[in-house]
């Protein structure tokens, strides 16, 4: 599989829509994540990243525009112990309870499908990595109509035990921009990630992103050795 630069992938991609992306650094130290957000409409638009506990969720920049928060106001990110959970909804929480259940990632987002937003369907994809006694490992999954038919849901998780220095995998909810938009296909897109530095790693992926549609980014390394972490969030609406 060729591995690709993220931001090239990016900046040739208007509409990847939200994306997820899991990996290492390229001295081993640390686990990487990352996690955008894009918008076509204002509703989409109106949003920041804000920090919540050890995670984030969304909030609406102006609250007086909000319209329907039932598919943009979330918690992408929440921590249980030595696991980090990043989604693109709510199955944040979803993740987050099944685990504290004892069930696995992939059992826990069997209650869950894709986005009821006709026509797109939306996929919903998430991440979860795991870090202990020096360890690491990561794991995908995506949630997809079948080729756009409601009434069936296609589930794919992808399993990452031991994650190689400088690299890793982006999945995102689109092909790219359509109407409807076309869902993500096949495996996570293997990456590289070529820098240690979590300010050059988050300012190369927030400058590809297609200036017009991009709303908000967050980025996370965590030691592996010890579990501290250091988090980046760039909000669009914050620039100015």
């Amino acid at each position: 599989m060729k591995k690709n630069s993220i931001s090239e992938l990016l900046s040739g991609n208007p509409y990847p829509g939200r994306g997820i992306m899991l990996g290492r650094t390229p001295d081993g130290r640390y686990a990487v994540c990352a996690y955008f957000i894009m918008g076509r409409s204002e509703n989409s638009r109106n949003r920041v990243f804000v920090t919540e506990g050890e995670g984030i969720r969304t909030e609406a920049f102006d609250p007086a525009k909000l319209k329907d928060p039932s598919l943009i106001i979330y918690a992408p990110v929440r921590v249980l112990g030595n696991d980090t959970i990043v989604t693109n909804g709510d199955q944040t929480d979803t993740v987050y309870d099944g685990l504290k259940a004892g069930k696995c990632f992939e059992e826990a987002l069997r209650s869950r499908e894709f986005e009821p937003d006709a026509p797109n369907y939306t996929p919903r994809i998430s991440g979860i990595m795991h870090i202990e006694n020096g360890s690491y490992g990561y794991s995908m999954s995506i949630l997809k109509s079948n080729n756009g038919d409601p009434s069936a849901c296609n589930r794919f998780t992808f399993e990452y035990a031991a994650p190689a220095a400088g690299e890793g995998r982006f999945i995102h909810t689109y092909m790219s921009d359509g109407d409807p938009l076309p869902s993500f296909e096949g495996e996570p897109e293997l990456i590289e990630i070529d820098t240690d530095d979590i300010d050059k790693l988050a300012s190369g992926i927030w400058e590809a992103l297609n200036a017009d549609n991009k709303v908000s980014l967050f980025v996370r390394m965590i030691n592996i050795g010890d579990g501290s972490y250091e988090s980046r969030i760039i909000n669009k609406n914050k620039e100015d």
